[in-house]
């Protein structure tokens, strides 16, 4: 089972459909303080892979240098309210298919 870390700006009842994962939040972790870089040097050392919806974090950060798979997933809005309510939504991609990326998610 991969362990996997998601952002805090992840819904938390998206595990219940990824049940093949080993998920973990970054406030369940005691990360909540931690932005980016910080976020992810921490993560590396205990996750493969890290789930955000945050779009900008791929022109912020150099990805190339973090030991950790990265999996940025496009949302139609970034509130956590509208984002909830979208995971939960017929709109949203199927979890198949968020398997298959994490699957392939390779570090940097």
């Amino acid at each position: 089972m991969r362990p996997v870390l998601f952002d805090e700006n992840m819904p938390r009842k998206l595990r219940r459909d990824l049940p093949t994962f080993f998920i973990r939040t970054a406030q369940e972790e005691g990360w909540s303080a931690f932005k980016n870089g910080a976020l992810l040097t921490r993560a590396a050392d205990k996750f493969d892979v890290f789930v955000t919806i945050d779009q900008r974090m791929r022109y912020q950060q150099n990805m190339t240098r973090f030991d950790i798979g990265v999996v940025v997933i496009e949302v139609p809005e970034r509130d956590l309210f509208t984002c909830a309510r979208w995971f939960h939504s017929s709109a949203r991609p199927s979890p198949r298919s968020f398997l298959a990326k994490w699957i392939i998610v390779k570090p940097g």
